[in-house]
């Protein structure tokens, strides 16, 4: 996969010129209004700005960088879920829910009701990322894939009726009350199979010397633009960037997601991905992705550095200061570092301890500054790894 990150890009045929590139072309719906259709993507893609080959060696370098620290880390998958928790909160964030990371890690019925909708909806997308990562060890990413995890993402949500796993038969559009006073109006559901298709063979074409971060970078902007479904399109489209460079071996481990990049400034995010369509400037979009791939790698290297400072530091504090309890203590840790929501009764099953001496051992972590309550109540009290939550 080294030679797809190649600076030195040769033309072939179906050549597509970034600075010659048109990203496509109006035409008018029978309901009066007009309607974006965009132009193939699949092709040898060429340019000859030297700023997008530095940006794109940068970006493949923090990548590389965050795959070598991965490999160093002790029990990896251990800390991979909070990684998608986050993802979760924050791309579902950009849509509209209000759910923080420390609460969608709580069960649903310790969610209060009228958040329980907001909590629904984040998990729904763990759910749907977490399966998708199982899915490509024998599924490429294709419309069969993407329906799949957007079933799941839908599930007994808001949204549920709007065709869930099946791409729209009929027009959206974007802001606005109608396609006619709409900001942005995607093609004609007639075009949506074959522009999804098109999508597919740049990503899997191995007959043009594309780099895969030019790819997904593209595709990403492609898939928000042709919009296939009547709802999810924007959580399914981030999803897909962390897919692809898992599913092309670019990152062996799904650590690295976009939304928190996107969602730092949400209308240059917009802007960018706007300026393609009605400017053809798909170069700024380019730079916009390699450079935020370049930061959130450099991003979650450190985060992984400092959730193994934060584990050597408190195994450390539990041999020194736990005493007889330290077995115990090391194996409560242990767990907080895959869910680091936890009450008595968990602690009860996860340690096997009886029900006062789980609870001394709760107390002894809250007064370590290891846990914290959440809740506020007397009674079936949870407790929160803040200080590991924190990282994220």
């Amino acid at each position: 996969m080294l030679s797809r990150f190649t600076l030195s890009v040769k033309c072939r045929a179906k050549m597509i010129q970034l600075e010659n590139y048109n990203s496509g072309h109006i035409e008018r719906g029978a309901g009066g209004y007009n309607y974006f259709v965009p132009s193939d993507i699949n092709g040898q893609w060429c340019w000859n700005n030297p700023e997008i080959n530095a940006l794109l060696e940068k970006a493949a370098i923090k990548l590389g960088e965050l795959n070598s620290f991965a490999r160093l880390v002790p029990n990896i998958n251990l800390f991979i879920q909070l990684h998608v928790t986050k993802e979760a909160v924050v791309s579902s964030r950009i849509e509209g829910t209000q759910t923080k990371i420390d609460e969608a890690l709580l069960t649903e019925e310790d969610v209060a009701p009228e958040r329980r909708n907001d909590w629904k909806e984040v998990n729904n997308y763990i759910k749907a990322l977490n399966q998708a990562i199982i899915e490509l060890e024998n599924l490429p990413i294709s419309s069969r894939l993407i329906k799949k995890t957007h079933a799941i993402l839908l599930d007994s949500v808001r949204g549920e009726h709007k065709q869930p796993g099946e791409f729209r038969i009929s027009q959206n559009w974007i802001g606005g009350s109608s396609p006619g006073d709409a900001v942005f109006v995607p093609p004609h559901h007639q075009y949506v199979d074959r522009l999804m298709g098109d999508l597919e063979k740049l990503l899997h074409n191995d007959q043009i010397a594309v780099p895969d971060l030019i790819r997904v970078a593209i595709a990403h902007y492609q898939f928000e633009t042709i919009h296939p479904f009547l709802d999810g399109n924007g959580r399914i489209g981030r999803l897909l960037i962390t897919l692809f460079l898992v599913d092309s071996k670019i990152l062996e481990k799904p650590l690295l997601y976009l939304s928190s990049y996107f969602e730092r400034d949400k209308s240059l995010y917009y802007d960018n991905l706007t300026f393609v369509r009605t400017k053809n400037d798909m170069t700024q979009w380019l730079k916009y992705f390699l450079v935020g791939i370049a930061e959130t790698a450099t991003q979650a290297t450190e985060t992984l550095s400092q959730v193994l400072k934060l584990k050597t530091d408190l195994e450390q504090q539990i041999i020194q200061t736990f005493g007889r309890k330290s077995h115990s203590a090391s194996t409560l840790l242990q767990q907080l570092f895959v869910n680091p929501i936890t009450d008595v009764n968990k602690v009860t099953a996860i340690c096997n301890l009886s029900k006062k001496a789980a609870n001394d051992l709760v107390s002894d972590f809250v007064n370590a500054n290891i846990l914290k309550e959440m809740t506020g109540q007397t009674r079936n009290r949870v407790f929160v790894f803040d200080n590991y939550v924190n990282l994220f």
